[in-house]
């Protein structure tokens, strides 16, 4: 089977959970004799240490052109070949350092722009992607990574005749972000778009739910693939860290709560048993020069617990693997909901259990794999409450973390994964 994997870059600049649930997925099918050609939009893939195994066409939608052709008419009067200047690799690699800041407030008509498709500001880039996948092997599949891609996919259809399918992820977390009028109209977009779907694929039974009814989805047009993982990259450290040591990973933003678990970690700190307990944190840039991480940062400093906070670049495997293993329990509380949580699979995978809000699917994904504790008080003293329990008893965390591999490598493995996605496929090959 041939599918092309509609996928927005991040140029790794950051933890991005779709970036690791998309590659995982390309390398389990090609492992199993599917082709499957990546094509980024706005910048580079994620990178990996092996990312040769998966073919990738080049970067379309390049991030800077594309800004600047929406916010400076001006630009799209310039010569083609100058407006590709800005997809020059290292322009793209200077903006992928950037990504990890960016934010949906401000961004409205350029979202807007890229759902409309041929009637919005990107045809040119729309057409230049179809003809060069036109000198590529006809796809069966076109695959989108998530619905804010979705403009691209009458033009698609029409130039293939593909079967479409696109994962739902958190698109409703940026959609929602956006100011009047730009989130009415993006959203309308995004359901009339929905028609050209044949399949939808959220990551978990609670975002399917929601999405059945934001994008008023009927049963047969929506399965449920929960993401898999590598298991052979995130193994279980030989003994636990010789300190508690508490760890963060997701972007630094203030959506998922590292402030909260700060606050939390500064209160634990001051307990006598804890008095040797570490945070460390991974996910991105700390010091982005954004008001958030300068406040984060601030705090730190006079908290007079410095030595005791490492923010690491660790993000990308195999460091990443190293990160986790260095943990007694993770936790990202997350302050709005999540429709999955990859670093709960990846954490759980390590031997480490998890703490987290009951909010979106983490209590989906903790019940699925008995791996970590649900808490209700989200104030940070009630997650406080939640990380004692595990920061101060080896075994109980052993007990957790031990549990939680056990059902990650039987139900979140990205062989599982694979194989319900290939049924998928084929389902939609003998449907129509």
């Amino acid at each position: 089977m041939t599918i092309v994997h509609i996928v927005p870059g991040s140029g790794g600049g950051f933890y991005c959970q779709n970036c690791v649930r998309d590659i995982g997925l390309a390398k389990a099918l090609r492992r199993v004799g599917h082709d499957v050609m990546f094509v980024p939009m706005y910048l580079p893939f994620m990178e990996t240490p092996d990312e040769d195994c998966i073919a990738r066409s080049p970067v379309f939608y390049g991030a800077i052109h594309l800004y600047l052709a929406q916010k400076m008419p001006g630009f799209r009067r310039l010569p083609a070949f100058m407006r590709r200047w800005f997809d020059a690799p290292s322009l793209l690699r200077w903006a992928a350092g950037k990504a990890g800041t960016t934010q949906a407030n401000g961004l409205g008509d350029l979202t807007l722009s890229v759902l409309q498709g041929r009637e919005g500001r990107q045809r040119d880039d729309l057409d230049r992607m179809i003809a060069w996948l036109k000198t590529q092997p006809s796809p069966d599949i076109v695959h989108f990574s998530n619905a804010l891609l979705l403009g691209l996919a009458p033009a698609m259809r029409a130039a293939f005749g593909s079967r479409i399918v696109c994962t739902l992820q958190d698109e409703d977390t940026w959609l929602d972000a956006l100011t009047p009028p730009w989130r009415e109209r993006c959203w309308a977009a995004v359901r009339d778009l929905s028609r050209n779907v044949d399949l939808f694929v959220p990551v978990s039974d609670t975002y399917a739910a929601k999405a059945k009814t934001f994008l008023h989805l009927p049963e047969a047009n929506c399965e449920t693939i929960r993401i898999g993982i590598d298991i052979e990259t995130l193994t279980p450290s030989p003994a636990p860290p010789s300190v508690p040591t508490l760890g963060f990973l997701s972007p630094l933003q203030p959506h998922t709560g590292l402030h909260v678990l700060l606050d939390a970690f500064l209160k634990l700190k001051r307990m006598p048993e804890l008095a040797s307990l570490r945070l460390r944190v991974a996910g991105g840039n700390i010091a982005a020069n954004t008001p958030y991480l300068r406040a984060l940062r601030q705090t730190m400093a006079e908290s007079g617990q410095d030595d005791a906070i490492e923010c690491l670049d660790a993000h990308r495997q195999p460091q990443r693997g190293e990160f986790l293993r260095s943990l007694s329990v993770l936790s990202v509380p997350a302050v709005q909901p999540e429709a999955f949580g990859l670093f709960l699979i990846e954490a759980m995978a390590c031997c480490v259990p998890v703490v987290q809000p009951r909010l979106g699917a983490y209590p989906e994904i903790v019940a699925a794999t008995g791996g970590g504790v649900i808490y209700d008080n989200t104030a940070p003293q009630g997650l406080a409450d939640a990380l004692y329990p595990l920061l101060t008893d080896r075994e109980t965390a052993r007990r957790y973390g031990q549990t939680g591999r056990n059902s990650v490598l039987e139900k979140f493995n990205v062989e599982t994964m694979a194989d319900a996605m290939l049924r998928a496929y084929r389902s939609l090959k003998k449907k129509y």
